[in-house]
């Protein structure tokens, strides 16, 4: 299946079983939510995972970008992507985590044709706050699928306070061999479909307190099963990088970790801001600057003549496509290499600061500062040249 037909029968699949579809929002989270960018489906949600009644109804599906700048280390291996989509569903107040369970099963192993001996599951063991997810352990084992009991690596929650509650997550097998162990001790194991029971509120104290309904809310990562489904070794290789592992090869060689890196962030770069974000020093417009900072100095490490410019047009009109953004290709564009100039300008200056006597020796925090305040250099700046 490509990606298009695994949407399309994630979507119909829960329309059939009473799930309205909503409309996915932009990467950018509603006002008083204090993520730069929405990281989950449930986001744009949270109101009505607090029990306002949402106009649709109580069953939800839809798909969601996102984006998590707390993957950025972990981008160019085979499963993290920044920009990624994610399939949703949920229950507000409606059914529990067993039906989210079997439904998610029965998708998996029927529509989606997944061999039931290629899964196994992980489900909270219970902790001194809350007990062990029994239901959703009874309901695997009737399955017949093996599960494997976790404590923090089984409890979900949207930062320090807010929603949270324990979380039974799907895995894939994606060795040559046939599966072994367990997920937490081989990274086989990919992944796949996270179903949360959102149940409590944890306050400032780190106390919980129950939600006024019990939820469910799943996310399924769309890039990660799609290459799972393909028989590939990488979300890079999935059907949505076709174009760029067509074409980016053909303008900069590059070894396989910084091809992925490079296709990763300028992929991001375009969606945010394909959503309005335009570079800045600081919040949602550095991430922006960053992603885009990283691609270049990766391209600019064996060829300084490398640039933005080279990108085809196609690779950016294909992104805006798919995540059905209507920006200007060409603004979009001139934007990453308005970004590109500002960046050979300051390293230019970052080079003859750092040149100076002053910085010759070991950096401490009133360098640093100084650096940034007076010479808009930032301290990953300064430290990559540095090592120039």
């Amino acid at each position: 299946m490509d990606t298009e037909q695994i949407v399309r029968t994630f979507v119909e699949y829960f329309e059939e079983r009473g799930h309205r579809r909503i409309s996915g929002s932009t990467l950018l989270p509603p006002p008083g939510d204090p993520v730069l960018f929405t990281t989950s489906g449930m986001h744009p949600l949270t109101p009505y995972l607090e029990g306002s009644p949402h106009p649709l109804g109580r069953r939800l599906v839809n798909v969601q970008r996102c984006l998590r700048t707390t993957d950025l280390r972990e981008v160019g291996d085979a499963t993290h992507l920044t920009v990624f989509e994610m399939l949703g569903t949920w229950s507000l107040g409606d059914y529990e985590g067993p039906s989210s369970l079997d439904w998610g099963y029965r998708l998996l192993t029927e529509g989606l044709g997944i061999d039931p001996r290629l899964l196994h599951a992980t489900v909270h063991g219970g902790d001194d706050r809350t007990g062990e997810d029994t239901a959703s352990l009874r309901l695997w084992q009737d399955l017949g699928v093996p599960v494997e009991l976790t404590v923090e690596d089984n409890w979900w929650s949207n930062g320090p306070t807010g929603p949270c509650g324990p979380d039974s997550e799907i895995f894939l097998w994606s060795g040559d061999t046939p599966p072994r162990s367990t997920p937490t001790r081989d990274d086989r194991w990919v992944e796949v479909w996270n179903h949360v029971m959102m149940r409590y509120r944890r306050l400032d104290d780190g106390s919980l307190v129950p939600l006024p309904q019990r939820n469910i809310d799943t996310g399924l990562g769309l890039e990660r099963l799609a290459s799972l489904l393909q028989g590939k070794s990488s979300v890079y290789e999935c059907d949505l990088f076709d174009p760029w592992r067509h074409l980016v090869p053909t303008l900069w060689t590059l070894d396989e970790q910084s091809l992925r890196l490079a296709c990763d962030h300028l992929r991001s770069a375009i969606v945010v801001l394909g959503d309005g974000v335009r570079p800045a020093a600081t919040g949602r417009g550095y991430v922006l600057r960053r992603l885009v900072r990283r691609v270049l100095t990766v391209l600019w490490r064996d060829d300084p003549s490398r640039g933005l410019g080279d990108l085809p047009e196609e690779l950016v009109s294909h992104t805006l496509d798919h995540f059905r953004q209507e920006r200007d290709s060409d603004e979009v564009r001139r934007f990453l290499i308005d970004e590109e100039n500002r960046f050979r300008t300051l390293l230019e200056r970052g080079r003859r600061v750092l040149s100076r006597p002053r910085f010759q020796g070991p950096l401490g925090e009133e360098d640093f500062h100084y650096l940034h305040d007076t010479h808009g250099l930032p301290r990953d700046l300064v430290m990559s040249l540095r090592q120039e």
